[in-house]
């Protein structure tokens, strides 16, 4: 989301010099929407993809669809399209501008009010038949919203905001429907507000807590907010938003740090505000 319009607006060139040292380094899953950078972004990084060393089959692609807003398209209102053709037509889309034959994993970018789960599954039952998608999620679903479609289609992944300021889906039972039902978990703006210049209370006590703790520990405060997500047994999988290869190279270090539990309930206990229960 953050390499066009959205965010650093890379050249062709440097997005292809980022795949290329993202691979390297052993990242090699790319997150993105058909909306980033008002329906541009994916199609500026299939062209620096052609353009790098890296082979697409290298590549996990994940993708989103559902959103139709008024920048970029002739659209009155900012509003959400689940029928099964757009769903088809968006799909084939994003595997024309990212220069693909599969996405790995569809996702639904958002839950709709108007949605209709049955026609939902056969658009993605015709995706998965014809070798277009290997894997059907959903984002920012809560646990109802994916049963109702699981009337009709298993759904294999859901992404969603989960950071050390962001709890809510430790208590709103998404994290608990990804474990129960193997569903994989994603999650969005995972170092949430930390970094951002925000002067809020509870930021700035999970701050004091995190500063003293990554003094303890000897490693950076991202890789303890990091840490702290990865640390969720629902087995989470951050999409983190750099652009810079040394930073990334410093949130990777959370992969394998080892901590207790009681530590992560420090945190924890800074970010609510209060002792556990």
């Amino acid at each position: 989301m953050t390499w066009g319009k959205w965010g650093k607006n890379l050249s062709q060139t440097e997005m292809s010099k980022r795949i290329e040292q993202w691979v390297e380094i052993g990242v090699n899953t790319f997150d993105h929407a058909d909306i980033y950078g008002d329906y541009t972004t994916e199609a500026e990084f299939g062209n620096a993809l052609k353009k790098s060393s890296v082979q697409a089959e290298q590549l996990e692609l994940i993708s989103k669809c559902g959103i139709q807003m008024t920048r970029g398209r002739n659209n009155k209102v900012k509003h959400y399209d689940y029928r099964a053709s757009y769903i088809i037509s968006s799909l084939e889309q994003s595997l024309k501008n990212l220069q693909v034959e599969c996405i790995d994993t569809f996702l639904l970018h958002r839950p709709s009010p108007l949605m209709k789960a049955e026609e939902i599954a056969k658009a993605i039952e015709q995706l998965k038949a014809q070798g277009k998608i290997k894997s059907f999620g959903v984002s920012n679903f809560l646990p109802h919203q994916i049963e109702l479609l699981e009337r009709f289609i298993p759904v294999e992944a859901n992404q969603i905001q989960f950071s050390v300021d962001h709890l809510d889906p430790m208590y709103n039972g998404v994290l608990d429907d990804c474990q129960l039902n193997g569903r994989e978990a994603m999650a969005w703006s995972p170092l949430g507000s930390y970094f951002k210049e925000e002067d809020a209370e509870n930021l700035n006590q999970i701050r004091k807590t995190i500063q003293e703790l990554s003094a303890d520990y000897g490693v950076e405060e991202e890789v303890l907010v990091i840490a702290f997500i990865l640390k969720h047994p629902a087995a989470v999988r951050p999409v983190v938003g750099t652009t810079d290869l040394n930073r990334l190279s410093i949130l990777k270090k959370a992969l394998s740090f080892e901590w207790p539990d009681e530590d992560w309930f420090v945190i924890l206990e800074s970010s609510v505000g209060r002792r556990v229960p």
